[in-house]
């Protein structure tokens, strides 16, 4: 019957662990000594080797012909613990046995001596598993055990075991398993194997396995299975993943904002059966390095993945900024993390990739803080408005026939001119070649009578707020507005409420709204100034005024 790689590649001494010397060392040199604890703690993430450094210490402690603290897997002990036929030895899940009847029947069974070795030894797996009124039942023979008895505790949560137990255990903590041992150990694995497995395979496959060597070996056995030679493009096809070339194209579509390219990518690469969450996952781990390439350099080498060149990635990273590198980073942890109860996983992702190219598609503060960095950098909108027709004011016939006259000549301009004095920039929806000419005296009004200047504010302001979003309405209430010449002038207190307010988006929907109040076509400008007493207001004081001069020229007869 064939068995699995992870299982038949299992290692049986102390030397053959891979990544733990810092333990393995210790263990040895204790067994040697003879200087044995009579509980262990062993932590660290799946895949590190903590189950089997319980099992060599096992049989390092009951080895008949031990040699420098190692087992030699000869004698009767060490055969009978790897095939699970010597009954002192135990092993244990703490996650199926884990109610407070199993620790009792464990407590009551471990008082008496072993039949045929030296130590009896219980490993439990898992142990966080288990329940409060199992530890408390576990607690006393842990603090006080017999002679012969030795426990060897394996968790990948410690915090979750009491402190109880563990003030009561030699702690070990198991660290990830760098890639290039990893790498080294699959080499090895692949020969004895009579595979063929390319040295980029195993690298690829040492980065996929994320510090267990465990499973690094049992992606190797899935790639074996297709047979032949196993290169990085066999990894990517049957793990379904796209790669450092397809990944580093799509990240250049999103850092250029191209989202049609991005899109078009997306979908060949889910046509051809890539899996949209481990794609997202790529993605995000590019962003990762790429974020710590801009912002260490020098000594942030050593925390990048490694499976792109430094000529890709300091081409990705030109023209960014780390603002955006950790917003990429968020969104793309946010979306796969939220894949397991998606409706449908594609869409996800597609609207993910469009959230990643244009910012201003979220819909919270991290839109309105797009909005602001374009303002800054003086680019223009993502969708930029239409434009009203420009109204233009015919010149009279006499002053058409008339000849032109030489212009005066120009005064030179101060070297310094104050603000103040500085031309104002021609108003939305007019040229500045075609600035409103004031009416004469004796032209006739408007068709439509709009009142006085801020009652027509006051009437508009609310039809502006209809067709705009809420980041706007707060600003249009501090600020005032007057119809000058044919120009809405919008008058603003401080320069944030201008710069957020002078866009093409507000001065479309206020030129659009005014032009269709007044039956005729308006600029719009917006200016720095201070917020003047509303007329209606001022209308009111007077109208008091008026009568308390009434009420003191009344006289009661």
């Amino acid at each position: 019957m064939y068995q699995a790689l992870y299982r038949k590649w299992r290692p049986k001494a102390f030397a053959d662990v891979v990544g733990q010397e810092h333990i393995t060392d210790t263990l040895r040199r204790q067994t040697a000594q003879g200087r044995l604890s009579h509980a262990y703690l062993f932590t660290g993430t799946r895949g590190t080797g903590k189950t089997t450094c319980a099992k060599i210490l096992a049989k390092a402690v009951n080895c008949r012909h031990p040699v420098d603290g190692d087992p030699c897997n000869q004698c009767s002990a060490c055969l009978g613990i790897d095939n699970g036929s010597l009954l002192d030895v135990l092993e244990l899940d703490a996650a199926s046995n884990n109610g407070v009847d199993h620790v009792r029947a464990l407590r009551d069974e471990a008082i008496y001596s072993p039949a045929s070795v030296r130590y009896r030894v219980y490993i439990i797996d898992e142990v966080h598993m288990l329940s409060t009124a199992a530890f408390n039942a576990l607690l006393k023979i842990l603090e006080e055990p017999p002679a012969h008895l030795i426990f060897i505790l394996a968790t990948t949560e410690l915090h979750k075991v009491p402190a109880t137990i563990l003030s009561r255990c030699q702690r070990f903590a198991f660290k990830r398993i760098q890639p290039q041992d990893i790498a080294r150990r699959l080499l090895y694995v692949a020969e004895q194997e009579n595979l063929t497995l390319e040295t980029a395979a195993a690298e690829l496959l040492s980065r996929l396995a994320d510090g267990a060597l465990r499973d690094a070996l049992s992606l190797l056995d899935q790639c074996a299975a297709a047979g032949g030679i196993i290169d990085a493009g066999r990894v990517l096809d049957v793990l379904g993943l796209a790669g450092n070339v397809q990944t580093a194209e799509l990240m250049e579509h999103v850092l250029r904002r191209d989202a049609q390219a991005a899109l078009v990518l997306l979908d060949r690469l889910y046509s051809g059966g890539k899996d949209v969450g481990a794609l997202l996952g790529e993605l995000a781990a590019l962003s990762r390095d790429l974020l710590i390439r801009m912002t260490a350099p020098e000594g942030g080498a050593a925390l990048l993945s490694g499976g792109y060149d430094t000529a890709l990635m300091d081409r990705l990273c030109q023209g960014v900024s780390p603002s955006r590198l950790i917003f990429m980073a968020t969104q793309l942890q946010s979306v796969c993390a939220g894949l397991a109860l998606s409706a449908n996983r594609r869409t996800d992702a597609e609207l993910c990739l469009l959230r990643l190219c244009d910012e201003s598609l979220c819909g919270d503060v991290t839109a309105l803080a797009a909005r602001l960095t374009r303002l800054e950098e003086g680019r223009p909108a993502a969708r930029p408005p239409r434009e009203a027709p420009p109204v233009r004011t015919q010149p009279k016939p006499a002053e058409a026939a008339a000849p032109k006259a030489a212009p005066p000549p120009e005064p030179a301009p101060p070297e310094d001119p104050p603000p103040w004095e500085e031309e104002a920039p021609p108003p939305y929806g007019l040229p500045a070649e075609d600035k409103p000419v004031p009416p004469e005296p004796a032209s006739p009004p408007p068709p439509r009578s709009a009142g006085k200047s801020g009652d027509l504010w006051r009437e508009l302001v609310e039809q502006y707020k209809n067709q705009l979003t809420p980041m706007y309405w707060y600003l249009l209430d501090d600020a005032s507005g007057a119809l000058e010449e044919g120009v809405m002038v919008v008058r603003c207190n401080d320069d944030f409420t201008l710069e957020t307010l002078n866009c093409p988006e507000v001065a479309q929907v206020i030129q659009t709204v005014t032009g269709q109040r007044l039956g005729q076509s308006v600029g719009v400008r917006f200016v720095l100034g201070s917020k003047t007493a509303a007329p209606a207001q001022q209308d009111k004081l007077e109208e008091l005024i008026r009568q308390g001069s009434r009420y003191d020229s009344f006289t009661v007869k």
